[in-house]
Formats: C-alpha cells, structure tokens, sequence
C-alpha cells in the first residue's frame, strides 16, 4: 500500500507566504510599519532589561545614565536591524536609529515641554500628508536643478515650455529652472503647507516667476505642460504613470528623479552625478 502524505511546502519562504503578503501590505504604509518596528524593538528591549537589571543593592552604586543609555543604544540598533530586514527605504533606517537617541537625549536635557509642542507642529506641518500619499519631504540638489534645464533645453530647443514640478517641497528645481529659462511657465504644487509656504515666500523675495500651488496633483490635467517633473516616491509611481499615461500629450516629457516605474522601460537615464540620484525620462507617444 502506498502511503499519501498531505503538501508541506517544501521551502521556508512557502511556508511564511503569509508573512511575505502582510508586509508587502505594511510596506505600503510605511508609517504604520515604522511604529511597529519601533514596537518590536522595544518589546525585546524591554524583556533584556528585565533579565539583565543591575541587583537592588547594586543599582544604588550603578552608573544608571550609562545603563539607560545602553539600552537606548540597543533599542537603536535593534529597531534599525529590522528595519533593515523588512526592506525599509536607508532614510527610513536612519530615522530608526536616531529616534531613540534623540528621545533620551531630549530626557536628560530637561528639554521644555513647549518645545516638543513646537517639534510636532513643525513635523505636522513637512509631513502630514506622508502617511496617506507616502511620499516624504525630501529635497534635491543642485546637480539634478542643472540635468532637468539641460533636457529641457534639448527637448523643443526653439519653443517655451510649461512645466510642472508635483512636490515641489521648498521650490528650489522651479525657481532654478525659471531663473534659467525666462520663457517657459513654470510651476509647483506642493501638498504640505510649511514647505509651500516657504516656497511661496523664497520666490516673492528672488522675484522668481515661479508659481507654487498648495494641493494635490491628481487635480491637475497634464495635458497641460510640457514637462511634469516628479520626485516622489516608489509607492506612488504605478499611479503616478496611470495618470501620465491617460493624460499627457504625444512628444511631452515625464520625468521622475530618483524612482522609475515598474514594468515601464524608460527612453533615457540621466546620470546627476556620482552622489545624487539618476532622471528617469518618459517621452509620451
């Protein structure tokens, strides 16, 4: 008689397949996923406290600063680590490894509790929106400001172009590429109000004719421009091509600085520089 066994997967990663598709589900709320990080950490932090704390007759002599400190340390590291295996995004793990020290440092500082109310208004202010668009303030730097105006100066060398630039964080790549080319409409849009509000502000006092708009792009027509330029996140590229695609017109440029889009071969890459992140550049058909 032959003996029928039931399948078992046969690898390690079949038989956590359900721990691969929860965290392809966190990774898309990478705040969530943070906290959690954060959690996990500490939880095992904490139970090595419990095993390891110096005896009662001990802790009245014990450096307990030093102590605390280590274990703070070790939150850090740890909560990096994980961060690390789940695949968050390098800036992500450095906010993980930071945090914690800052908590501690805030501590025994005596730090106002006025000042915590000012930090988190700030913060609300740069990232409010991060945890429902997930994509995070982050600014660009000269390098990419001088790539983006040398395509635009290959691309209808002879016409002015409209442009926008969706996050536009602070306004540094519009005001550049306005300063650069004085015929073109250039434009910013910006969901977070602090940095639009700053950009508003550097443009006024530069007497930049770069134009900044408080919202979200998805209210935009991008058969508007000519140009549309984007630095916002792998999470919102697959969307941010839907809307291209449907909407922009034959010969315009998209063009995103730093994430491309999947399963969507770009026509160039353009290399900033050794230290900066590539343009990824899409010529509408």
């Amino acid at each position: 008689m032959q003996l029928h066994s039931q399948h078992r997967p046969d690898t390690f990663f079949e038989d956590t397949a359900w721990y691969q598709r929860a965290l392809q589900s966190l990774s898309k709320t990478p705040s969530l996923l943070a906290l959690l990080v954060q959690s996990a950490a500490f939880g095992v932090i904490l139970m090595y406290a419990k095993m390891s704390a110096p005896a009662e007759s001990a802790m009245l002599t014990a450096d307990m600063t030093f102590y605390v400190f280590s274990l703070v340390l070790l939150q850090s590291m740890f909560a990096t680590f994980i961060a690390t295996c789940v695949g968050m995004a390098v800036w992500w793990r450095w906010i993980h490894f930071f945090f914690p020290l800052a908590l501690w440092l805030m501590s025994i500082l005596h730090v106002p509790s006025s000042v915590y109310f000012i930090g988190f208004v700030v913060t609300m202010a740069l990232y409010w929106t991060t945890f429902k668009t997930q994509v995070p303030f982050y600014p660009s730097r000269p390098a990419v400001w001088q790539a983006l105006h040398s395509l635009m100066q290959q691309h209808r060398p002879h016409h002015a172009l409209r442009m926008i630039d969706i996050g536009s964080g602070l306004g540094d790549v519009s005001t550049y590429i306005a300063q650069h080319r004085p015929n073109d409409m250039v434009e910013g849009i910006e969901i977070a109000p602090l940095p639009w509000l700053i950009s508003k502000v550097r443009a006024y006092l530069k007497g930049s004719r770069a134009t900044f708009t408080l919202g979200s792009y998805h209210a935009l027509n991008f058969a508007d421009y000519d140009v549309v330029f984007a630095y916002l996140s792998p999470a919102a590229m697959t969307q941010l091509w839907e809307k291209a695609s449907q909407e922009m017109r034959q010969d315009t440029l998209l063009v995103s600085l730093e994430f491309d889009i999947p399963n969507v071969m770009p026509e160039q890459i353009i290399q900033t520089g050794d230290t900066t992140p590539d343009l990824f550049v899409w010529r509408m058909a």
